[in-house]
């Protein structure tokens, strides 16, 4: 999907932090285009991230560090292994916690934005799974 401002100033209002670049580093283990700028690395990582509407990542696990997700704008998902997804919103806050599978991303008719905040754990690492399969039943 190209990245259409209009629709993406609908969808997240005003946002206080840039959109940031491409996420081509992760591009393999999303559905759709993210968007990432990362505020801070140290002691804490602190990114804001941008999902076109339709964007989810896959699966995934962090190992060695929790992850808290501020909802910034826009509508999306967030699932945690064997549990109902959970809609999201503008000033939602989920964390995701050390060793739980999980994906969040954005609704199919929306973009979606959050601030992730984890620690930065030198030891710590993302494990990615498989996508994600009954995303569609979801919108």
């Amino acid at each position: 999907m190209i990245m259409n401002e209009e629709q993406m100033l609908a969808d997240l209002g005003d946002q206080a932090f840039d959109k940031g670049k491409e996420n081509i580093a992760n591009a393999q283990y999303f559905t759709g285009k993210s968007y990432v700028n990362n505020l801070a690395s140290t002691p804490t990582r602190v990114t804001n991230v941008v999902f076109e509407p339709g964007s989810i990542n896959d699966w995934h696990i962090h190992h060695g560090m929790s992850q808290i997700l501020l909802v910034t704008g826009g509508t999306g998902w967030y699932q945690e292994w064997g549990k109902k997804p959970q809609k999201l919103k503008k000033g939602d806050v989920v964390t995701a916690v050390d060793g739980v599978k999980h994906w969040h991303g954005a609704s199919k008719d929306s973009y979606f934005a959050h601030i992730a905040i984890s620690e930065a754990n030198p030891d710590g690492w993302t494990e990615w799974l498989e996508k994600v399969v009954d995303y569609d039943e979801l919108n």
